[in-house]
């Protein structure tokens, strides 16, 4: 048996710089952080007792003869990327919800990559781990992706991290002094405003719309250098932070109109009349999880007037995508 643990992540800036088909003309850059939220994946070899060869367990249970009759995309597409010569079981639980805008599918697919890898006895990069995952995802299962989820699975902590025109990335760890690094965490909340939806399908109606929301994609990327600035600065309050988000949310809105809905606007306004200074949709947009910045002395106002909504206390992570049980075996 041999378990990953594979963060989810939280994209502050950049969002949308990072789809292919943007990046490979003009470059871009994200600021994202991964949290102390995880999907995890167990992986055993099946012993030959069944009728079945592969048992993948998830939402619901498939039990099937070869790769192809999976019908989970992800699985399919890694276990026939991978060439998988014997049966397996793999099973999947996330401590949140998918289709929620904190790049859940992508740590899925991180999380598998790094199992398999495991138990053919093989060490993976982070590098490779994120590349591996990128190609599936945009080229195997040609999903409407960007790749800075796959990026922050792998790699795990709060990065700038660049895509350059050639297809390559470069990951740079936003180092900022425990007290600074604290006031950020302690103005953040997280809640789930109850609707989910297709990210790529939303995603498709952005890709659609790039090259008539240059100049709002030139800006979004530009704030990722703007919010580090902030963040470093002795002097810059971190409530510029919260009004650089409110930026950024507005600038993301204008990219699709799928990006937000009436009940989500209703959502926003209701925490900034509350006491929050900013905020965003995390993910391609349509519903998922809402980023709120709020001062900690606004912040159970913000949660009473949002009563309705679940919220999710977090803290940034640094490790990644990582093997936490290695018992290729099967002995304890």
């Amino acid at each position: 048996m041999i378990v990953t643990r594979t963060p989810f992540r939280i994209s502050f800036f950049g969002g949308g710089t990072d789809y292919p088909a943007w990046y490979r003309q003009h470059g871009g850059a994200v600021l994202a952080t991964t949290i102390n939220k995880y999907c995890y994946i167990s992986c055993r070899h099946l012993p030959p007792f069944f009728e079945h060869r592969h048992r993948i367990v998830y939402s619901r249970i498939e039990n099937v003869k070869t790769v192809e009759e999976i019908e989970h995309p992800s699985v399919r597409a890694v276990l026939g990327w991978a060439g998988s010569a014997t049966g397996l079981e793999i099973h999947h639980d996330g401590d949140l919800p998918a289709r929620s805008g904190l790049g859940s599918s992508s740590s899925f697919t991180v999380g598998l990559v790094n199992v398999l890898s495991a138990m053919e006895g093989r060490y993976i990069t982070k590098e490779d781990l994120a590349k591996s995952a990128i190609h599936i995802e945009q080229q195997i299962i040609r999903e409407n992706v960007g790749s800075q989820d796959q990026v922050s699975a792998a790699y795990g902590g709060f990065n700038r991290i660049e895509f350059r025109r050639d297809g390559s990335f470069d990951v740079a760890p936003v180092v900022l002094a425990p007290d600074r690094l604290a006031e950020l965490q302690g103005s953040l909340m997280l809640c789930f405003t109850g609707l989910s939806r297709i990210a790529s399908e939303v995603a498709k109606s952005k890709i659609e719309n790039l090259d008539k929301r240059e100049a709002e994609l030139r800006k979004m990327q530009a704030m990722v250098d703007d919010a580090i600035e902030i963040l470093h600065s002795p002097h810059a309050p971190i409530d510029d932070f919260g009004h650089l988000l409110h930026d950024a949310w507005r600038h993301k809105r204008s990219l699709s109109d799928r990006v937000s809905t009436p009940e989500i606007d209703g959502i926003y306004d209701e925490a900034m009349r509350a006491g929050a200074l900013g905020g965003k949709l995390l993910g391609a947009g349509g519903g998922g999880f809402m980023l709120l910045f709020v001062r900690p002395e606004f912040q159970a106002r913000v949660r009473e007037r949002l009563k309705n909504l679940v919220h999710v206390p977090f803290q940034f992570e640094s490790t990644g995508s990582r093997v936490v049980l290695y018992q290729p075996s099967g002995l304890s």
